[in-house]
């Protein structure tokens, strides 16, 4: 059996800086991990990677273009004011599959306190 060397290999040394550069390129203008991988000659899996040492060094951090806009609440005797009342979305059918082969069908606008109580009350039966 006999092979054949078609390319040189090659193994190129990153800085952190330029895997930082990289990682944080993906979802810029939409791009996937697939395309900035195809575009820097790397695989996906080695930018999976990327991010997971970077993120154990402290360097890189997926919240990193998170915004936080201040917001300005009125306060009235220390108990903030709530906004005026939006037109309230309208409700959706949910359905829960619980253990045994149980299923609940419920409204999305119940009180989450009173379906707590329902769901706990029919997995005890």
């Amino acid at each position: 059996m006999r092979g054949e060397i078609l390319g040189v290999e090659r193994r190129r040394f990153w800085r952190d800086e330029d895997k930082l550069e990289i990682v944080m390129s993906v979802g810029v203008g939409g791009a996937t991990v697939t395309q900035v991988a195809q575009r820097h000659e790397i695989t996906r899996q080695q930018i999976y990677a990327w991010r997971h040492e970077l993120k154990k060094k402290g360097l890189w951090s997926p919240d990193a273009g998170a915004l936080f806009y201040p917001l300005d609440i009125p306060v009235a005797s220390g108990v903030p004011v709530a906004p005026p009342a939006a037109e309230a979305p309208r409700p959706i059918a949910v359905e829960l599959r619980l253990n045994g082969g149980r299923s609940l069908r419920f409204d999305s606008t119940v009180d989450p306190a009173a379906l707590t109580a329902l769901i706990r009350a029919v997995e005890a039966a």
